[in-house]
Order: structure tokens, then C-alpha cells, then sequence
């Protein structure tokens, strides 16, 4: 799947010049735009659109100095209809106008190509299964975070200890579907895995579609297929190290590839760096034409 991903990096760096069509990309790569969006994201440590930006700013970049162009003639070759677009497209990633950059001395920044390779195989055995499941409702709290690559994240801590306990005590009620028990659901508000990007973070528990509580928050989840990964280590970091593998070498491993839906994450909070045991829930569907390296 690799060399898919390079192909289609191979065809986007072509199109630099115009409008990315990234759902042909996607084609090439041989996944839904989707997974593409979330698997660059997560392999590149930034979202496909501000590599786009970066990458054709670079290129720009040199246009520029080069100066062999008028800044609007370098701005429409770059696909932008007029000089002030450009001019923020460019600023946004050099720090400094398309002008100030053709005075002697300007410093610029550049993104440099991106190609993806395994550079450590197989260094983490993962224990999965998948499993079928129907239409269910996740019930319980939900609170806007920022997502933590490494470490505590302390915004959804402060969710999680603004239960109370008759809140608790409500939600074990409700449980009885698989996953059983509180749980966590994370409903990524982007496209972008980066540090900091907003994630819908969901404190509660899998039940019946047709459960309603008033006075708990209610998420639909549609029928589907499921990755479930079994884990077992320090906390945070081992449940950390869990998120990226799936998406870094578990994924491009196996033929399926991500679908809309939440990440689910069962686990019993401990001290930092103590053992626990965690299930994480993945929607997942079969790839069409996805192949393995």
C-alpha cells in the first residue's frame, strides 16, 4: 500500500499548479477520499490541505525569487485569481509578502517533498479482531477538546472528573451492549490528526438505538464493521503509541481502510505510567483494490 500512497503523492506534486483533485488522488492511492484525508494525516503529522499549501508555496517561493515572473503571473500559475489571495496564501506560510520576499536577504520556508517508507517493521505485534455490528446509540457527556499526541490531556481529564457520581452511577445503568461499561468516544470535528485539531470527546455508554435520556447527550452510530485492539500498558502512553500504530503500520498492512464514525476507547484510568488494560474500536471497511508491501 505504500507505493500506492507514494503514487499518488507522485500525482498530487504534478498538480501543484492547479486545483488538487483529491478524490483522484484518493482513486490512486486505492482508498475512499476519507481514508486518504485521515491516513495522510496521521502518517504526515499534518493535514493533507496545509501539505497541499506548504508544497505550492514552496514552489512559489522560488518563483519569486527567481524573479523571472511578475508576482501576478507567479499567483495564476499557482491557480490564484488575483494578487491579494496570493499574497495571504503566501504570507501564511513564509511569514512575509511575495514582495518583501524579492528584497535581498529575505528568509522563506520551505515544505520539503513528502514520500512515506517503513523505516521499522513489525516492531509492534497488535491483537485484533473484527467484528459486525448493528446501529447503536453512545449516551452520555460530550465536551469539545483538543487532541494530545503524548502525555495527559488535560482537557478531557477535567471532562471525565466533571461527572458526578450519580452521573456514573446512570450510565452503568444503562450499559449492557459491547462494548460494555463507561467508555470514551472520540468524533474527530476535522479531517487533521495534528496536535491540537478539536475532537467531539464523548464520556459514556453503548446502548440500544432507541434509548433516549433526557438529560444525558445522545450519538448515533450506524451499523458497520469494527477493528477492535486489545491492549495492555503504561497510561497514557501505551494507549498513545496504540492510536498511531493502527494508523501507521496497522492500516497500511491489511486491507481494510477507515470509515466515518467514532474511535471508542474502553479503558480504567490509572496513575501516570501504570499498567492497565484497554479495547479500542476502529470503523473500518474492506478496501477496494487495496493491496499489501
Amino acid at each position: 500500500m505504500l507505493e500506492r500512497l507514494n503514487e499518488a503523492l507522485y500525482h498530487l506534486e504534478s498538480s501543484l499548479d492547479r486545483e488538487a483533485d483529491i478524490a483522484e488522488v484518493a482513486r490512486i492511492a486505492g482508498v475512499s477520499e476519507y481514508h486518504f484525508r485521515r491516513l495522510f494525516s496521521a502518517l504526515a503529522g499534518m493535514p493533507l490541505g496545509v501539505y497541499v499549501r506548504r508544497r505550492r508555496m514552496t514552489l512559489a517561493g522560488a518563483d519569486v525569487l527567481a524573479g523571472e515572473l511578475t508576482l501576478l503571473d507567479v499567483a495564476v500559475r499557482y491557480g490564484y485569481g488575483s494578487g491579494e489571495a496570493f499574497a495571504r496564501a503566501f504570507r501564511s506560510v513564509h511569514g512575509i509578502g511575495p514582495g518583501e520576499a524579492r528584497r535581498a536577504g529575505a528568509v522563506l520556508t520551505a515544505q520539503p517533498r513528502m514520500s512515506f517508507r517503513v523505516v521499522v517493521e513489525g516492531s509492534t505485534t497488535m491483537r485484533y479482531r473484527i467484528v459486525e455490528k448493528e446501529s447503536f446509540r453512545v449516551v452520555g457527556r460530550k465536551a469539545r477538546v483538543p487532541l494530545v499526541h503524548e502525555g495527559v490531556n488535560a482537557a478531557a481529564t477535567a471532562h471525565v472528573e466533571s461527572l458526578d457520581t450519580r452521573d456514573i452511577v446512570r450510565l452503568k445503568e444503562l450499559t449492557g451492549a459491547e462494548p460494555e461499561g463507561v467508555l470514551s468516544a472520540a468524533v474527530y470535528v476535522t479531517d487533521s490528526r495534528e496536535e491540537g485539531a478539536e475532537v467531539d470527546y464523548w464520556v459514556g455508554v453503548v446502548t440500544g438505538s432507541e434509548t433516549v435520556v433526557e438529560e444525558l447527550d445522545a450519538l448515533d452510530v450506524a451499523a458497520g464493521t469494527w477493528a477492535v485492539f486489545d491492549n495492555r500498558g503504561p497510561y497514557p502512553s501505551a494507549l498513545q503509541e496504540l492510536w498511531r500504530d493502527v494508523f501507521t503500520q496497522w492500516f497500511p498492512s491489511n486491507p481494510y481502510t477507515a470509515r466515518p464514525g467514532p474511535e471508542l476507547l474502553r479503558t480504567r484510568p490509572v496513575e501516570i505510567g501504570a499498567e492497565t488494560d484497554s479495547q479500542l474500536w476502529i470503523p473500518i471497511e474492506r478496501g477496494s483494490g487495496s493491496s499489501r508491501t
